[in-house]
């Protein structure tokens, strides 16, 4: 198949209601773009039988691999089957390393198995079934009236694995042509949208195999490099070329490449030159610091956060001058100033960062809302900025949160 266009049906009225985000539509739609498969739609449907038809009849109209989430559990309200089942006619049966897997789970727990948890063991005859490693029900990849459906839970976790383990090495095979498509993301941080298509500008005009596409999100700018040709080697090798480009010009901005986070290169870089880091935190609260510990191998980098919310814990724990938060205060430049450096020396780092100002919902020691102070301090070196951010509370946390990521990286590497 030269093209394959996909599309994600999500399955559940929980979607539809709020009650939790589309977050499985989203991954999926990450990882697709970084195999060219070019995805058309996303929709959710709600837990109905004849809705839930509906939007599989639409979707094998349009699509050639069609992506469905959730409604694969035991309870009646769990649909999909009941409603692909309507539209191929093809037979159900049941898995039995499915069905054993679920009776020996109920033994472990010596509790009685209900006839509806027999559910999650039907597969479709002739599917491939995909193994669930987190949970009980499989994943399928079916063949219909020449389009490509593939199944996974609704659960992250268990949809994440399959779709890793299974579904990618099934759709190298299943898009391989002459016309091999692969993409790469480069991240970046600390520059506008703005100014990053300028400094590319005269590469973005002359794009044409790879492409080039900027785009804005919430942590920074991302750029999808797409290449097509006749071999992977081709293929990577237009791609790396077509990176050294754009890193000759806004190299220093650049911080990760595909899944790479913030954090992680945080992490990198500190381990690599062998640096400890120590946070002095009010308004961020830990946030920064929980951030970089969710890494793995952060504790060979991170010495601990001391959160000092309140002035009094400024100058008992952090050892703030009291003169300095009575003639300063605590949202300041020379607050911010001692609570790196104190931090630093107080949990043995080599650096140390601090973050103080106002989330709000109201103005702090005449400092509107959204004033913050960024204070770095290693070795005998100060740094202090002020920023000032919107939004709501949480917003202006984790903007601030981010903001000191891009400045610690800056440091980092200069």
């Amino acid at each position: 198949m030269k093209r394959a266009n996909a599309e994600i049906i999500a399955v559940g009225t929980e979607l539809l209601l709020g009650q939790i985000p589309n977050t499985n539509a989203q991954w999926i739609s990450q990882q697709l773009a970084l195999h060219g498969i070019n995805m058309f739609y996303h929709s959710v449907v709600g837990d109905n039988l004849n809705r839930v038809e509906r939007a599989f009849r639409l979707a094998e109209e349009r699509s050639d691999i069609i992506f469905v989430t959730g409604g694969l559990g035991p309870t009646e309200d769990d649909l999909t089957r009941e409603a692909f089942q309507s539209l191929s006619n093809i037979e159900m049966i049941e898995h039995e390393p499915s069905i054993k897997k679920i009776n020996n789970y109920f033994a472990k727990q010596q509790t009685e198995m209900t006839p509806n948890n027999r559910k999650q063991a039907r597969v479709f005859k002739g599917a491939k079934v995909i193994v669930n490693r987190f949970g009980m029900a499989p994943g399928m990849i079916v063949s219909a009236n020449k389009k490509i459906w593939i199944f996974l839970p609704g659960v992250p976790r268990e949809m994440k694995q399959m779709f890793t383990d299974e579904v990618i090495p099934y759709l190298k095979e299943f898009v391989s042509n002459d016309d091999l498509i692969k993409s790469k993301i480069m991240r970046f941080i600390g520059i506008g949208e703005a100014k990053l298509e300028h400094e590319l500008r005269e590469i973005i005009e002359a794009q044409h195999n790879p492409t080039i596409a900027p785009l804005a999100q919430h942590d920074g700018m991302t750029i999808r490099l797409t290449a097509k040709g006749s071999s992977e080697q081709h293929v990577d090798q237009m791609l790396q070329e077509t990176e050294q480009q754009i890193l000759e010009k806004v190299g220093s901005y650049c911080y990760g490449i595909n899944n790479q986070t913030m954090e992680q290169t945080i992490v990198d870089l500190l381990r690599r030159e062998d640096i400890k880091i120590a946070s002095a935190e009010s308004l961020t609260g830990g946030k920064f610091m929980d951030k970089l510990i969710s890494v793995p191998g952060s504790s060979q980098a991170c010495r601990g956060a001391i959160v000092c919310y309140d002035p009094q814990v400024k100058m008992d724990v952090l050892r703030v001058s009291p003169e300095t938060i009575r003639s300063k205060g605590t949202v300041s430049v020379e607050c911010a100033s001692e609570m790196a450096e104190n931090v630093c020396s107080l949990l043995d780092a080599n650096i140390g960062i601090s973050f103080t100002g106002v989330a709000g919902p109201d103005a702090i020691e005449g400092k509107p809302v959204g004033t913050v102070y960024l204070g770095i301090y290693a070795d005998g070196y100060k740094q202090v900025e002020k920023f000032t951010f919107h939004g709501d509370r949480e917003t202006i946390r984790e903007r601030t949160v981010l903001k000191g990521f891009e400045r610690l990286f800056r440091f980092i590497k200069s």
